[in-house]
């Protein structure tokens, strides 16, 4: 599915301002990333930094840090979580969060409580999807995916 040309994927979860996806891994742990329309209004990302694995993060401190070419800022958390990885593929090359947003991940996560606690206070679904559209056409983001 696709609003203004950016893609959404209905089985993530997403904070409210669609800044973040979060999926649920087997083990329950939560891999974490930056939505399409994060990654085209951020614009070229040139560097990512992730908490230390170990590190906890409670709700309102982020787990990475993102730097493009016109904006620098954190990866917002709306849980509390530990950081278990950063994905290394994304540090060695952070342009490829622009290239493929939902492949890839910036980190894995532990959620303090159970997944599914800090899963509620996601979006899922169709009223993720629009929400997520709405913000894409109020803001006029057309997004675009690529090498920059």
């Amino acid at each position: 599915m696709e609003c203004n040309g950016c893609e959404f994927r209905s089985e993530l979860y997403y904070d409210d301002q669609y800044q973040i996806w979060v999926r649920r891994e087997e083990d329950g742990s939560l891999t974490v990333g930056m939505t399409d329309i994060s990654q085209t209004v951020a614009g070229k990302i040139l560097h990512v930094r992730v908490r230390r694995p170990g590190t906890l993060r409670p709700v309102g401190k982020p787990v990475a840090t993102i730097e493009s070419g016109k904006w620098a800022g954190p990866v917002p958390n709306v849980f509390d979580c530990v950081i278990e990885e950063a994905n290394h593929s994304v540090l060695e090359d952070p342009n490829l969060l622009n290239i493929e947003p939902y492949e890839a991940w910036i980190a894995r996560v532990r959620p303090s409580g159970t997944a599914e606690e800090a899963l509620s206070v996601l979006l899922t679904g169709d009223a993720a999807q629009a929400g997520y559209c709405e913000r894409a056409r109020r803001e006029d983001i057309h997004c675009e995916r690529g090498a920059r």
